[in-house]
């Protein structure tokens, strides 16, 4: 009954499904990050920090997972192709409906008498193995609702409850060995094969490290990425017509001047830690500079050449970093 009951409340509070399945080892994710590892030694370090997740939370019984689509938003059209979709809607930030839902169930589950317990799991691999979604070949989870436009949440308790089939075959039908169209698009061939993904070498995963600025060719292959990146998602037949493009995202619209790659170059750091970093959390409060080659970057291989003398202002900048990649723009550009 318990678990009917939060099913019928997960529906109640706007998630679209929701599967229960015992809080067990996830085997198969351990074999997949093995392979990773294997596969691309160079990610190592990345992979190795999710082998945290491969074991439930001590004391967990099950896992509750639900979904939510974010495909009804409607993208401001300077973020388009810009930002990715999952990180412009985000359903983690305090303001929105996705993460009210999610602290009401939370909160329900509690009333209930169960302990929420502390401690990660594989959010995609506990979709899929409830039966909520399937993966694609560029492992993001899908279903015929939302395509990959989906947010997932889990949460593991403490409690005994009525369980969901747990599914075996993880791989959304339409995906076949004719169909590599997410391979073919993803600009720097970070995603190489059916569910072979090169961590490190993914677009949102350079554009948000702050360790360094990546090599001439790989600038060249991110293109207009500013931050994170849908190509594969974008070109991807389950996802076709599934953007309805009929709300708008809370505060997004706002937000997008923010965004503009010439109201970056110019913002300072008190702006940036009070504006920028709490809605695009990823590239750390440091990490200013970055943004800034991120925008150079932006506005390099757009081959716009109204932000030609941006580019070359910039090739006289304080910060090396910034001034490495002005300079490559200058001499990519000619001017």
């Amino acid at each position: 009954m318990q678990a009917k009951a939060i099913k019928d409340k997960a529906r109640e509070l706007g998630f679209s499904n929701c599967g229960i399945i015992p809080a067990e080892t996830f085997t198969e994710y351990r074999k997949a990050l093995d392979e990773r590892i294997e596969a691309f030694p160079m990610s190592e370090g990345a992979y190795r920090s999710l082998e945290g997740q491969i074991e439930p939370p001590e004391g967990g019984k099950s896992v509750i997972v639900c979904i939510m689509g974010y495909n009804q938003y409607k993208t401001p059209e300077n973020m388009l192709d810009k930002i990715g979709k999952m990180y412009l809607f985000d359903g983690r930030l305090p303001y929105t409906e996705e993460h009210r839902a999610g602290e009401a169930l939370s909160t329900y589950l509690k009333t209930l008498g169960m302990r929420v317990l502390e401690g990660g799991i594989p959010d995609r691999w506990a979709a899929a193995k409830a039966g909520v979604g399937k993966f694609g070949y560029n492992n993001f989870t899908y279903t015929e609702e939302h395509g990959s436009y989906l947010i997932v949440h889990t949460w593991t308790v403490d409690a005994v409850l009525d369980y969901d089939p747990v599914c075996e075959d993880t791989t959304a039908k339409q995906c076949s060995e004719d169909c590599l169209l997410c391979v073919s698009a993803c600009p720097t061939k970070a995603l190489c094969g059916k569910f072979k993904m090169n961590f490190l070498q993914c677009v949102p995963a350079i554009a948000t490290n702050t360790h360094g600025i990546p090599d001439r060719e790989t600038m060249e292959q991110m293109g207009e990425w500013l931050y994170g990146c849908d190509a594969c998602q974008d070109v991807c037949p389950m996802n076709a017509r599934k953007q309805t493009n009929s709300e708008d995202f809370p505060l997004l619209a706002e937000f997008a001047k923010y965004t503009e790659p010439a109201y970056i170059l110019a913002m300072d750091e008190e702006e940036y830690k009070r504006v920028l970093n709490p809605r695009f959390w990823y590239i750390g409060e440091d990490g200013l500079w970055l943004w800034k080659c991120n925008a150079l970057r932006m506005m390099i291989n757009g081959g716009d050449a109204k932000y030609n003398p941006l580019i070359i202002e910039a090739c006289k900048h304080e910060d090396a970093r910034i001034k490495k990649v002005a300079e490559w723009g200058r001499r990519k550009l000619g001017i």
